[in-house]
C-alpha cells in the first residue's frame, strides 16, 4: 500500500499587516480617485500583487521626475528617506504615505537618536530600499552593518553613545550574532528591544523551521525579489531540507516530488496573496498529494487601519 502523501501548510504566512496596509491604501486612493494613482517604487515585492495593481491604473516609478506634477503618489511600504518627501513637495504632487508602520518606527528611533547625539548602527542589506529609506533619515550619523566582520571594521567617534536599529524584514535570528559582537565590542550600545523586529518576519520563520523539520521538500511562494521570501527558503535549508523559492504554483516541477516525498511544506513569504497559496495546494493534490493540513505555530491579530482620511472618504 502506497504511503498516504500530504501538503503540509504554515501558518502563519502570507501578507503581513503592513503589506496589506500598503496595498489596500493603493486599492482605495484607485477607488476614490481613479486611475492614473503613482507609486513609488513597487507597493511590495510581489509580481502577482503589483500587476494587479497596474491592471487597476497604478503605475509604478522608480524616478519621481516620472511623475507629473499635480499627481497623486503613494509612497510603498518599504518607505522612503527625507529627500524623497522634499523632491515630491518640491513638484507639487500630492503624497498618501503607505509606509508600513513598523517601519515609521524605524525611522522615528533613528531621528530620536540622531537628535540626542548617538551614532547608529543599521543591521541591514545594502541597497534594499527600506534600508536605502532609513539611511537617509540621518546619513551623517548611521552604519550599515551587514556581517560580524562589518562590526570589527566600523570606526565610531564615541563608543558611549551608540545605538542599534534594524531593518524590519530581518528576524531575532537573523541579527542576533550581530548584535551579540556589536554588544562585546560596545558594550555601552543601545541594543534593539525585541520590539523592534518585524513581528510578522519572525513568526514565519519559526513556522517554515517547524515546517521543514516534517517535511521531505518545502516550497516557498514569492518574489525572486522579496527579502524575506528568500530568507524562509535558507532557514529551512538550513534545517536540512530541500527547499525551492516559487512564484506560483506553474513553477513546481513534478521532478522535486520523485520518490521519498510523501510530505510536501508549504508557505509564502509575507507579500504574497493567499490565493496564490490555493493555487499550489490544488497544484500538489493533482500530483497525487490529496491530504492537506495546516502547522500552526503562532496566531497574528495585528490590524493596521487606513489612513483617516482614506476611511472617511466616499467613492464616487
Amino acid at each position: 500500500m502506497d504511503a498516504k502523501k500530504e501538503v503540509l501548510v504554515a501558518s502563519p504566512r502570507g501578507f503581513c499587516a503592513g503589506v496589506s496596509y500598503a496595498i489596500d491604501i493603493v486599492d482605495r486612493v484607485l477607488d476614490l480617485h481613479g486611475a492614473p494613482v503613482y507609486v513609488r517604487h513597487e507597493i511590495v515585492h510581489n509580481r502577482h500583487v503589483v500587476d494587479r495593481l497596474k491592471d487597476r491604473g497604478a503605475r509604478f516609478v522608480e524616478d519621481l521626475s516620472a511623475v507629473p506634477a499635480g499627481s497623486l503618489l503613494v509612497f510603498s511600504a518599504h518607505g522612503v528617506a527625507p529627500g524623497v518627501r522634499d523632491e515630491a513637495r518640491d513638484r507639487g504632487l500630492r503624497v498618501i504615505d503607505a509606509t508600513c508602520p513598523l517601519v515609521t518606527k524605524v525611522h522615528l528611533e533613528v531621528l530620536r537618536y540622531a537628535k540626542e547625539g548617538y551614532e547608529i548602527l543599521l543591521i541591514g542589506h545594502r541597497g534594499h530600499v527600506e534600508v536605502d529609506g532609513t539611511l537617509g533619515h540621518a546619513p551623517d550619523r548611521i552604519h550599515l552593518i551587514e556581517t560580524v566582520a562589518d562590526v570589527a571594521k566600523v570606526n565610531l567617534k564615541n563608543p558611549s553613545r551608540i545605538a542599534v536599529v534594524t531593518q524590519t524584514t530581518l528576524s531575532v535570528d537573523d541579527t542576533r550574532d550581530i548584535v551579540d559582537a556589536i554588544r562585546e565590542r560596545f558594550p555601552a550600545v543601545r541594543a534593539p528591544s525585541k520590539d523592534d523586529i518585524c513581528y510578522a518576519t519572525q513568526n514565519r520563520q519559526t513556522a517554515v523551521k517547524a515546517l521543514a523539520e516534517a517535511s521531505d521538500v518545502v516550497f516557498v511562494i514569492g518574489s525572486p525579489a522579496s527579502s524575506n521570501a528568500n530568507r524562509l527558503v535558507e532557514v529551512a535549508e538550513k534545517q536540512g531540507t530541500r527547499a525551492h523559492l516559487i512564484e506560483s504554483a506553474r513553477d513546481i516541477d513534478t521532478a522535486w516530488l520523485g520518490d521519498g516525498v510523501h510530505v510536501v511544506g508549504l508557505t509564502a513569504g509575507a507579500s504574497t496573496p493567499e490565493l496564490l497559496v490555493v493555487d499550489a495546494i490544488a497544484r500538489l493534490r493533482d500530483c497525487g498529494f490529496k491530504d492537506v493540513r495546516e502547522l500552526v505555530t503562532a496566531e497574528e491579530h495585528v490590524v493596521f487601519p487606513l489612513p483617516r482620511d482614506l476611511r472617511d472618504a466616499s467613492v464616487g
